[in-house]
């Protein structure tokens, strides 16, 4: 379910850690420009696992993470889920959605409780007329993520799930690593069946390969919900 909060003062002053003038997408407007655009701002709470934007209904709106972290999954035939991004603090999503309505091709969770600013379309439109250079900021992020898309296909159409899994764990290296003096550490917020469903394999295989790993001396496993990534070279092939 999710609760919309007011603030007094705008997105810039909101006391969050981050707000739309830290978002890349936004970097180069002027100041005067900025404020225009944190009026459209609408912010909205959710809490840990609840559904924000639903696959099949109307997307129309831009989703900027103040707070928190978000996975944007897919279904195939089955129902299964294919998680495409995590979204962290100051990423975006949704930017093309601003420049067409359509219905919403993702499903999006909150990984844990999080603060969003969304910037609907209806709200964007007289904005964008007015300051039409942004629609190339859009068209960059937007590149950004089919270039990661691209490289999750690869990573999904290889029939090695040792491959995918070091896939999935650089992925989260470089969303969520934090460079420790003895090795990269990850703190999970996906859950094991997320990181199975990612790889093709079952939750119990998962298990069983981080286990291979850390008695490689590859990584070790400080516990359910961290990992410390002690040879990242070996998440770095291809």
């Amino acid at each position: 379910m999710k609760h919309t909060f007011h603030l007094p003062t705008g997105c810039a002053s909101c006391g969050h850690k981050l707000c739309a003038k830290k978002v890349s997408l936004f970097s180069n407007l002027s100041d005067d420009q900025l404020h225009t655009l944190i009026n459209l701002v609408e912010r909205k709470s959710y809490k840990k696992g609840d559904t924000i934007v639903h696959l099949g209904l109307p997307f129309d709106r831009l989703y900027i993470v103040n707070q928190g972290s978000l996975k944007v999954s897919t279904f195939n035939e089955e129902g299964k889920a294919q998680i495409l991004y995590i979204l962290n603090e100051g990423d975006t999503f949704g930017e093309l959605s601003l420049l067409k309505s359509m219905d919403s091709p993702y499903e999006i969770n909150a990984l844990r409780a999080c603060h969003l600013c969304t910037i609907p379309k209806n709200a964007f439109d007289a904005y964008l007329k007015e300051n039409p250079e942004i629609i190339f900021a859009i068209l960059e992020s937007a590149h950004e993520k089919i270039t990661s898309l691209e490289k999750l296909v690869g990573a999904i159409a290889t029939n090695d799930a040792d491959t995918r899994l070091r896939f999935l764990i650089h992925r989260l290296m470089l969303q969520n690593g934090q460079v420790t003096p003895n090795g990269v550490l990850i703190k999970f917020l996906l859950t094991r069946e997320d990181m199975a469903n990612f790889v093709g394999v079952t939750r119990e295989t998962i298990s069983r390969k981080l286990s291979t790993l850390s008695q490689e001396g590859i990584l070790e496993l400080k516990d359910n919900k961290q990992l410390l990534i002690l040879n990242e070279d070996y998440f770095m092939r291809s």
